[in-house]
């Protein structure tokens, strides 16, 4: 398996190479040169494995330079009923209507960012270990990556983690998950802005080619291929989980802000999984939901981008949508280069005449929730199905609920645990969610964090000097 970058300037790589970049050099994104074809008597095979098996499965398709024993190890070691709560990993619950819940959030930090990143970090241990390297990871959090990686990553032989965040704009549980990290190689650093802007210094130092090699700054948001790779994982599992045969078809509506989620999803539906439609649920920063109801691409600005309920979605500019509209344009690395030129320069484009692909053949329709969607939501499905959900899984499922057709199988994708919205649910239920063991008093830690504004010079002076070099 090799790999190259959406705007075509990467010469073909191997997993290992890829997992450590980051961007590409020529700042598109990593991709395999073609998907893994899996056929019937594979899934057919592949329906009764345990996680941590269907996990090896998967990604040793992906990462086929590290050796088999070694990647079983790795998958082993992560996927454990200590770490995500059961042998399950990803168990199904269904709501009284049908809807199909895949829980993704019973890892360390509470949110389906574990998926991956507990993954990711003993990939990088294992990879840098090998190579007898070290990594300054640079990353940019709109509330659960942050804590996702750190946690992953805290203490690891060789790994600094630098995390952007926006300052103020996270909820209390999700700053004082990252903030009231001691961990010496762990450095929080909150930038004065939205998501947006954390994910510009990211790119901004990714590109300064010649700091990022000799500050060796790697990345773990989702444009780290790895991550999604991880994340394909979980639409295997939660297909055999919502179906008793592979006659059937399933679709999946998936809570998005920076597309990485649901691309996993677009790649397992490259690759063979039978799903039929994959539903992306935005809240009121609708920039995705624009583009699949219209083929227009338009970034905001961030004085057009929305604080909301449901935080880690207040997202205008999605990373990894590039990687869907290289295959939607035939993997034409120039015209995805010209595209995200104009991006950059806060134009957008315009696909519409696309669209009928983008929705037949790739399979994508969309829908967008509000903060009394979200109130609503919540307080029907604690009413119905005595379950409460925090506020993206709510905007998932109000999406799901609008879209859903006749006898169609929808598996709506949990993406964090309600503890970590706390004000929303008692707004919405008049009583606080249940928090799991060990989070207690969580907030009154001590915090320690850096205020930033949002400029990358700051950001790689700060790295400097916090390295010592």
């Amino acid at each position: 398996m090799r790999y190259i970058s959406t705007r075509g300037g990467l010469a073909p790589a191997a997993f290992s190479d890829i997992l450590l970049m980051g961007l590409a050099p020529d700042s598109g994104l990593a991709l395999p040169e073609a998907y893994p074809q899996i056929d019937r008597g594979t899934l057919d095979a592949w329906r009764g494995l345990s996680y941590p098996e269907l996990a090896f499965e998967v990604i040793r398709l992906f990462a086929d330079d590290i050796p088999e024993a070694d990647l079983k190890d790795i998958v082993n070691r992560t996927y454990t009923a200590a770490a995500f709560g059961s042998a399950d990993i990803t168990p199904v619950k269904r709501l009284k209507d049908g809807l199909a819940i895949l829980e993704l959030s019973n890892g360390p930090t509470l949110a389906f960012k574990d998926m991956a990143m507990q993954l990711l970090g003993n990939l990088f241990e294992y990879v840098l270990e090998k190579r007898g390297e070290t990594l300054n990871i640079l990353g940019a959090t709109s509330g659960d990556t942050g804590s996702a990686a750190e946690y992953a990553m805290r203490g690891k032989h060789g790994i600094n983690v630098f995390m952007l965040s926006p300052s103020g704009k996270m909820s209390a549980f999700q700053r004082a998950q990252m903030y009231s990290l001691q961990d010496a190689n762990i450095h929080n650093i909150a930038i004065a802005g939205l998501f947006d802007d954390c994910q510009d210094i990211v790119k901004a130092v990714s590109n300064d080619h010649d700091f990022k090699a000799t500050h060796k700054i790697g990345t773990v948001n989702s444009i780290n291929w790895a991550r999604v790779v991880a994340q394909v994982v979980y639409y295997f599992k939660g297909y055999f989980n919502a179906t008793a045969s592979n006659d059937e078809k399933v679709s999946f509506c998936v809570p998005s802000g920076n597309f990485g989620n649901v691309c996993a999803g677009h790649i397992a539906r490259q690759m063979g999984l039978p799903i039929e439609r994959l539903i992306v649920a935005t809240n009121e920063n609708d920039v995705l939901d624009e583009f699949f109801r219209t083929g227009v691409y338009r970034p905001r600005s961030s004085a057009e981008t929305h604080i909301t309920s449901s935080p880690s979605m207040d997202i205008s500019k999605a990373s990894n949508f590039e990687r869907f509209v290289f295959d939607l344009v035939g993997r034409d690395g120039d015209a995805v280069r010209a595209l995200w030129a104009k991006v950059d320069s806060g134009e957008g484009f315009d696909l519409s005449a696309k669209l009928d692909e983008v929705c037949g053949r790739f399979g994508f329709v969309s829908g967008q929730s509000s903060h009394a969607d979200r109130i609503a939501t919540i307080r029907q499905v604690d009413a119905e199905d005595g379950v409460v959900v925090d506020t993206h899984t709510a905007d998932g499922i109000k999406v799901a609920r609008e879209l859903r057709r006749a006898g169609e199988t929808v598996v709506c994708l949990e993406t964090a645990l309600p503890a970590k919205f706390a004000d929303t649910i008692v707004e919405a239920l008049g009583k606080q969610p249940p928090r799991p063991a060990g989070f207690e008093g969580l907030e009154a830690l001590p915090q320690r964090v850096v205020e930033l504004p949002a400029d990358a010079a700051r950001v790689k002076a700060l790295i400097v000097s916090e390295l010592g070099e």
